[in-house]
Parts: C-alpha cells; sequence; structure tokens
C-alpha cells in the first residue's frame, strides 16, 4: 500500500506501527510517562518523517521543502512566475540575486523549520537511546531511520546556508543558543553529516515492508551524495578551490555498493516518475510520502508545490515556478540526436508547438508546458496560452513534472490546486548512475562513464513520446523528437572535457525543475560563469525584470545567516561573506 501520514495530529501517535504507519489518529496527551514507550517512541519517529513535508505542513509554499525556489529559480533553468515581481518579492530578490537580506521572512522561516526538524529527530533519539531493545525490538532500525532524517535537514541547511550550528541528542535545548555557527567549516560539516548516514546504514535493514520508510541503501546513496558535494572544496570565501581525488573515489565506491546492492533500476518510462501509480518504484531512493483520501480534509499533499499549477481550467492554480527559455532551448538535439551544450542557447525554440521543424530531447514535452502541445492525458483541450498566469512578465511555458494528469484519481479536485498523492522524490536510481558517471570522470576514467550516461539517455528514447493534440495516432507525435546515446567515434569525441560537459548538461535535462540545479552549479563551482555569462546577458532580452540580475561570486552561493537568528544567539552567529 502506499504509506501516508498526518502532519498535525503526528505528535500524538501512539497505536502500533503496522500498514497503517503514518495514517494515526490521535489517542493521549503528550507526556514522559507515553513518550517512553515503544508506541510513543513511535509516534515521534513518525513525526521526524512527517517534518519532511514540512513542520508546518501548508506553510511549506512560502518556504519550500521540495527547493523549486532555491534551487531551480535561483539557476538558468527556471521563473519565479506567479502575478509579477512583486508577488512574493522575497522570491524575486532571490532569482535576480538583488536586495536579498539577512531580514528576509521568508529566510528565516526556512532556518526555523529545518531546526525544528533536526529537532524532531533528536528528540526521537533521546528516547530509543533510553529504551532496551528487548522492549522495542525496532529499536537500532529506528535510530537509523532518525539519524538519516537528522543528516537529511542538517545537508538542507548547510547547502542552503554553509555556516550552521551543529549539534546532536546530548545538547540540551537550553544549549542551542551557546553553540556558534563558525564552530566547522563546509568541509567538516559535511564530513559530520556523510558520517550520521555511514552510521545510518550500519543500522538499518536493506529492504522495509512500509515503503516510505528509510534503508540501507537510501543511507549509502545519499552519503554518496554528501561525500560528492565535499569532493568539491571551496575556499573561505565560498569559492571553488581543488576537487579531492580520495572523497570521489569514496563516493564512487558508494556508488557501486548502491548499484549492485540496492535492488534499484530506472523505470522504463520517464513520464510514469510524474504519475502517483508509479511511487515507490524500483528508481525510487528516498521520497516524501504524498496521499489524498486518507481521512483527512486535503490528503497529506505536497502543500510546497501549491502555487505552482498553471492558471488554465484544469488546475486554477497561481502560475508560479515557469519553465526558462533556456532551459527549453537546453533540449535541443543535433541530426546524431546528441545534446548541443556549446550551441543550443543560439537561438529560441518556439514557444508554440513547431511541429517537425527542430530536433529536440522527447524530456522536453514530458517537462515543459508548451503551447499546442498535449498536457499529460488531458483530452479536453492542449496547454493554452490562458494558462499563463503573467506571460508578458515570465512568458507561457510551465512545468508539467510535478503535476499529475488532471484526470488522474490521485489529484484533488478544486484546491488546493494541484494537490495529489505524487511523492515528492529527493533520490532516485538516475542520480546515483550520474554520480558515479561524475565521480569516474573527475578521476579520467571517461570511457567507463558514458555506458551510465546512456543508460539515462536510453530509457528518454525509449518512453513513450508525446503525440499530438488531439491526434491519438501511436506515431504522431507533437514535435521531432530525436535522441540518442553516446557513441565515442561516431557521433562524438569524447574527451575529458567533453565528457565532462556531457555529464552536466545530462543532469540538467534529466532533472529539470526537480530542485537541484542550483547546487549543482555551485558545487562544481560554475555559478558565476553559467549565471552571469551565459544566462542573464541572453535572458533579459527576453525578461525585462532580470535586467540587473547578478550573481556575486564569493556571496550567492549561499543565503545570508537570518538576521533574527542572530539576534536569537546574542551575536554569536557570524553572517556570511560579504552580506552587509
Amino acid at each position: 500500500m502506499k504509506i501516508k501520514y498526518t502532519l498535525l495530529a503526528v505528535l500524538f501517535v501512539f497505536s502500533a506501527c503496522k500498514k497503517d504507519f503514518l495514517d494515526s489518529k490521535p489517542k493521549a496527551k503528550l507526556s514522559d510517562e507515553l513518550l517512553n514507550t515503544p508506541e510513543g517512541i513511535e509516534g515521534l519517529c513518525i513525526a521526524a518523517y512527517a517534518a519532511l513535508a514540512g513542520p508546518d505542513g501548508q506553510g511549506t509554499h512560502e518556504r519550500p521543502t521540495t527547493n523549486w525556489i532555491y534551487g531551480d529559480v535561483r539557476a538558468e533553468t527556471a521563473y519565479k512566475g506567479g502575478g509579477g515581481v512583486g508577488d512574493i518579492s522575497d522570491f524575486n530578490a532571490f532569482e535576480t540575486f538583488t536586495g536579498v537580506f539577512p531580514t528576509f521572512w521568508s529566510l528565516d522561516g526556512k532556518w526555523f523549520d529545518l531546526y525544528r526538524s533536526v529537532q524532531r529527530a533528536n528528540s526521537a533519539i533521546r528516547r530509543l537511546n533510553a529504551i532496551s531493545e528487548t522492549v522495542m525490538p525496532q529499536k537500532n532500525i529506528r535510530l537509523g531511520e532518525m539519524r538519516f532524517l537528522r543528516a537529511h535537514y542538517f545537508f538542507e541547511l548547510n547547502r542552503l546556508f554553509n555556516r550552521v550550528p551543529y549539534f546532536d541528542e546530548n545538547v540540551e535545548n537550553t544549549d542551542y543558543i551557546k553553540i556558534p555557527n563558525t564552530q566547522f567549516s563546509r568541509d567538516q560539516l559535511l564530513e559530520k553529516i556523510a558520517a550520521e548516514f555511514a552510521a545510518a546504514s550500519d543500522l538499518l535493514p536493506a529492504t522495509q515492508a512500509e515503503p516510505g520508510r528509510t534503508t540501507k541503501y537510501a543511507a549509502k546513496a545519499y552519503q554518496a551524495k554528501v561525500v560528492l558535494y565535499r569532493a568539491y572544496k571551496q575556499k573561505d570565501d565560498n569559492t571553488f578551490s581543488s576537487i579531492d581525488a580520495t572523497l570521489m573515489n569514496n563516493a564512487l565506491t558508494l556508488c557501486d555498493e548502491v548499484i549492485t546492492q540496492g535492488g534499484y533500476s530506472l523505470l522504463d518510462d520517464f513520464q510514469k516518475l510524474s504519475q502517483a501509480e508509479f511511487d515507490n518504484s524500483k528508481e525510487s531512493v528516498f521520497a516524501v510520502q504524498h496521499s489524498i483520501g486518507d481521512g483527512t480534509t486535503n490528503g497529506r499533499i505536497n502543500w510546497s508545490n501549491l502555487l505552482n499549477a498553471p492558471k488554465g481550467p484544469a488546475y486554477g492554480g497561481d502560475g508560479f515556478f515557469q519553465p526558462s527559455q533556456n532551459l527549453v532551448n537546453s533540449f535541443k538535439t543535433d541530426i546524431n540526436g546528441i545534446p548541443m551544450p556549446d550551441t543550443y542557447n543560439n537561438g529560441n525554440l518556439m514557444t508554440v508547438a513547431d511541429g517537425l521543424a527542430t530536433n529536440v530531447d522527447p524530456r522536453l514535452d514530458f517537462t515543459v508546458g508548451r503551447i499546442g502541445v498535449r498536457w499529460k492525458n488531458y483530452t479536453a483541450s492542449a496547454y493554452a496560452a490562458n494558462w499563463a498566469r503573467e506571460p508578458a512578465t515570465y512568458g507561457y511555458y510551465h512545468n508539467k513534472k510535478a503535476l499529475v494528469s488532471p484526470e488522474s484519481p490521485f489529484m484533488v479536485k478544486g484546491f488546493p490546486w494541484g494537490g495529489s498523492a505524487l511523492n515528492w522524490t529527493i533520490i532516485r536510481y538516475a542520480d546515483v548512475l550520474l554520480w558515479k558517471a561524475e565521480a569516474l570522470i573527475e578521476l579520467n576514467r571517461q570511457n567507463e562513464a558514458y555506458p551510465l550516461i546512456n543508460q539515462v539517455r536510453a530509457r528518454a528514447k525509449n518512453s513513450k513520446y508525446v503525440l499530438a493534440f488531439p491526434n491519438t495516432s501511436a506515431t504522431d507525435y507533437a514535435a521531432k523528437y530525436n535522441i540518442e546515446t553516446y557513441q565515442p567515434g561516431l557521433n562524438c569525441v569524447w574527451t575529458n572535457d567533453y565528457a565532462r560537459k556531457a555529464l552536466r548538461f545530462e543532469r540538467k535535462l534529466e532533472f529539470a525543475m526537480e530542485g537541484e540545479r542550483f547546487f549543482d552549479l555551485v558545487r562544481w563551482g560554475i555559478a558565476d560563469q553559467v549565471l552571469n555569462q551565459e544566462y542573464f546577458p541572453k535572458e533579459k532580452i527576453l525578461r525585462t525584470y532580470l535586467q540587473n540580475a547578478r550573481f556575486v561570486k564569493g556571496r550567492d552561493e549561499y543565503f545570508p545567516i537570518p538576521q533574527a537568528q542572530i539576534n536569537f544567539s546574542g551575536g554569536l552567529y557570524k553572517q556570511n561573506p560579504n552580506y552587509n
């Protein structure tokens, strides 16, 4: 069954955790006597899981756990969208890198949410440490789960704010204020987080009966991600300095373990990633669980994406999070079906369906709504111009990926717009394949990397392509789809430089609109180059609100430490570089 959890009541759950894990009703008030029982501890563990979607649930559209504003709108792949630049003005500042201040409510809220999530994990760990395995046979498994979740929350804090206070369950709540945010460097924090995932993997089983719980190989995969981030060394001013080959080898070893022992594989159709029927599939390594029809008013939907449905009749949403022209252009392919990372942005693909005029990767129309192109399985109309809320500012494209098709039984009808049972996947198997390829390339073993990239490309090639609208002929496609795998010596010259460029571009295409792109640019040390030299100069011609946009190297890799938190610490916390 699909795992569901209820946020509002989760701290009060004390019933046994069987197949109805994360879907229980409140039965008692909190007390030490109750919380020190196996049932009470299970409730605390559920609370830590529930925080994956934000400890406040419905409020997360303003500080999204899906990272759409932090990971894509700050990159070259998406616009803020919505009702104009003043609609959530903080987000406009994030997008343009102008006027981002430590006093922003959205930054303080995000910091606070993540530390509350850390605290939920710590609360569970304290109780778990105090109970015997005889009384609670699942003790060590739950400890592994909580250490995994705590590491996840700290990783999010680190890649958003960099300089953050780190503590475990042994620190009393009253002592938090005494911990500086500069006690550990970025490298030391990532080392601690990676060690947490390693400890979690030692405690966790290879599989769990209840989908949604973390596992040994999910922990190893996340550890690989953190080690990979750590391998890209940064100076004290946040800028890239070097690559650590030992850490790259460590990441490679972890990826190999996940690939050979984890039991994961790619789904056979890229579009299935956006269908709730395939939640917790063989490709899902770690995902936030969502649901509808679970006994709550709106279900356990993805409130982080509440703003991000188009305005059209199928959803009636707020129109935030729109794909950029740069992203759309990225899906062009050459006559051999290969990406064009050096020339893709020389001209713009048309906003409307242009038939068979240009070769494109089929993932374009799985990811982006384009005028005249079939919208998922919706039969009432194709994606139309009037679906865009503010086209004069943000254009007509919209994000398809995080929405289920309007006729799906897994979607809420009406408000919350576009809300559904679709899980939000944090790590999927395609990540692991491309992390391994990345490590191989940086270790000058690029000839071992292209078969891994080709697995991802072959899945896209063999998926069912988007059909023309309203025609349903099996070969009447919406565009001229042309995608092939890399064949060194035939359609490419696979040097180390070419391989690196191909890998990075493949991540851009495969994970478009999944909240990861900006973090990739920062760890690779190329955010300044991509944004200031390649993106803003061309995009501002189309989007005049980007006229003054500029990424400041040595500052904008991370957000400022919220001023409210500096005040809370009595001035102990130090501000990030170059934020006055």
